[in-house]
């Protein structure tokens, strides 16, 4: 035995799921916290942007100061190792990207 339809045509089921998808959206946007963009298009939407920015930045922070505690908490032997150069390399790496997304939050 066939299912019921649900909708009345291939456009109403589309205009349906067009609709379910828009609404997940709106719901991962604000879980994450981000202010909504604006309607027209045109305008910039700075402030997602910057908020955007700050929750990198603090992504980043978070990163480097458990890195930072990794690093502290092995050897001596294994710091000054050449395992330990290519950590402190990367340490550098992200740091120079946490400073780079701070200038973009000005």
């Amino acid at each position: 035995m066939p299912q019921p339809r649900k909708h009345a045509s291939a456009a109403a089921r589309q205009a349906a799921y067009l609709s379910r998808r828009e609404q997940s959206r709106q719901v991962e946007l604000r879980a994450k916290g981000l202010p909504m963009l604006p309607a027209i298009a045109t305008l910039p939407g700075w402030p997602r942007w910057k908020a955007s920015f700050a929750a990198a930045q603090a992504l980043l922070a978070t990163t480097l100061s458990e890195m930072q505690e990794y690093f502290d908490e092995r050897s001596e032997s294994w710091q000054e190792g050449e395992r330990g150069e290519d950590y402190q390399d990367r340490l550098a790496l992200v740091e120079a990207a946490l400073d780079a997304v701070g200038e973009l939050t000005l």
